[in-house]
């Protein structure tokens, strides 16, 4: 609207400029009126050519008042040219800035991209590493339990070491010992093996003190005359030496038992020949074990022929009746651990029966008299057919 009002005032204002030099010069011309000497048709073009450039000065006037641009375009050009020149450098100096900007931005997101793959590698590492360390952790903690077992096992190999040194030790007293008994029985110089009974006796119960120690004193001269019969030399004059705390107790056992006392003299080291007899005493109480004609075993055999086969046999039932015995209470020899004798004669005929026999059998093994539990068993034997034919 504003340049629209603005063309209208110059068209009326140039009109009435226009206007003006028209009849302006239509006077100068009638009146020949005359500039400058000229000629007065002259003048009146000198007049027009004034007037156009009133017209065109008062245009640009206008138009400069009216207009800020139009100021700067009619006066201000070069300024705005250098103006216009500098933005244009500015321009082209933010333009490159602009670029270098854009490039270190782009290097920037180049470089923040591989510092995020490098954060994302270590990352990856870390968790691989914490995983590694968690695992040798728990290595380590399994380390630690298996090296307090191996300290706990090897303390107690260690007491076990000395305990194994310890019973070296005392085996090697021992073996020394055997060695020595060794020696001496193959010189024929131990009499009696330690533990081996001496002499043994029954001393009934309810007998006073001096009854007492005469039925010890008489077992102990039994043992010397069994000594001086396994010598072949007479001994009968030598002491049997028994530790006096020992024989003490021994003779208020007696005093003290309701019940028959078993009393064994037995040999408290090896007895070489030439040294002190040196016992010990046993104490057992007394009572019957068997009855006369008690069964103590029965057991089927099946004979599998003669000889050795019906022999080991024989032997095997035998251990089973003396094991038997000694569980019932019959006191076993210390040293070679039966309960009774058998004769030879009875062994071989018992033998023969079973040999005889076919088919499986029963061997059943009766005592032969009352028995107590000091002995020996004395046996009497039936052999007869598992179907109830006796032999």
């Amino acid at each position: 609207m504003y340049g629209i009002t603005l063309i209208l005032v110059l068209a009326v204002v140039g009109g009435v400029i226009a206007f003006i030099g028209d009849r302006l010069g239509t006077r100068i011309g009638k009146k020949k009126l005359s500039i400058f000497g000229l000629r007065p048709r002259h003048t009146a073009v000198i007049v027009t050519i004034f007037t156009g450039i009133c017209i065109t000065t008062v245009t640009f006037g206008i138009l400069a008042a009216a207009s800020e641009n139009v100021r700067t375009a009619l006066f201000g050009m070069d300024r705005l040219n250098a103006m216009i020149a500098d933005t244009r450098a500015a321009l082209d100096f933010t333009s490159g800035e602009l670029q270098q900007a854009q490039e270190a931005q782009a290097k920037a997101s180049s470089d923040l991209k591989k510092s995020e793959e490098e954060i994302a590698r270590l990352e990856g590492e870390q968790s691989d590493l914490r995983a590694e360390s968690d695992r040798l952790s728990a290595g380590n903690r399994a380390l630690m339990m298996e090296k307090e077992g191996l300290i706990s096992i090897n303390g107690r190999l260690s007491g076990e070491n000395e305990t194994l040194l310890a019973d070296i030790q005392a085996l090697g007293v021992r073996a020394n010992e055997l060695r020595e008994n060794i020696l001496n029985l193959r010189e024929g110089n131990i009499t009696y093996q330690a533990g081996e009974i001496i002499a043994s006796g029954i001393i009934p119960a309810g007998l006073s003190h001096d009854e007492v120690e005469r039925g010890l004193a008489g077992i102990a001269q039994l043992g010397t005359r069994n000594i001086s019969a396994r010598l072949g030399e007479n001994h009968t004059d030598q002491d049997i030496w028994i530790y006096g705390p020992e024989y003490d107790a021994a003779v208020k056992a007696i005093e003290a038992s309701s019940v028959d006392m078993i009393v064994r003299i037995v040999a408290a080291g090896n007895l070489v020949r030439g040294d002190e007899i040196r016992a010990s005493i046993e104490l057992y109480p007394n009572r019957v074990i068997y009855h006369d004609g008690e069964l103590i075993i029965a057991r089927v055999y099946a004979p599998e022929g003669m000889g050795a086969a019906a022999e080991q046999s024989v032997m095997s039932f035998l251990r089973e009746v003396n094991a038997a015995a000694s569980a019932k209470g019959i006191l076993p020899d210390p040293i070679r651990g039966t309960v009774g004798v058998i004769e030879g004669a009875e062994f071989y005929t018992l033998v023969q029966d079973l040999a005889g026999q076919s088919g499986a059998v029963v061997i059943s093994a009766y005592a032969d008299g009352d028995t107590d539990a000091m002995g020996p068993l004395r046996l009497k034997f039936k052999i007869e057919s598992e179907n109830g034919g006796g032999a």
